[in-house]
């Protein structure tokens, strides 16, 4: 099972607006689009993690009802 607050770098009890300040952040820093000057071998891990980011975020958007 995956931890989706720690992917975003957050506790369990975080409000959301620190989970979306978090997902921003996170996404800000592994985008393909910020990281594609860096080699592709960065690029390929950043992508990956920018997934998982995006999953976590939309994951706990659905489970605390966010919108």
């Amino acid at each position: 099972m995956k931890d989706y607050y720690k992917i975003l770098g957050i506790s369990r009890d975080s409000s959301q607006e620190e989970i979306k300040k978090a997902y921003r952040s996170q996404a800000m820093k592994y985008h393909p689009d910020k990281v594609k000057d860096l080699g592709d071998e960065y690029m390929k891990a950043a992508q990956e993690k920018f997934i998982k980011v995006q999953e976590s975020y939309d994951q706990l958007r659905k489970e605390r009802g966010m919108k």
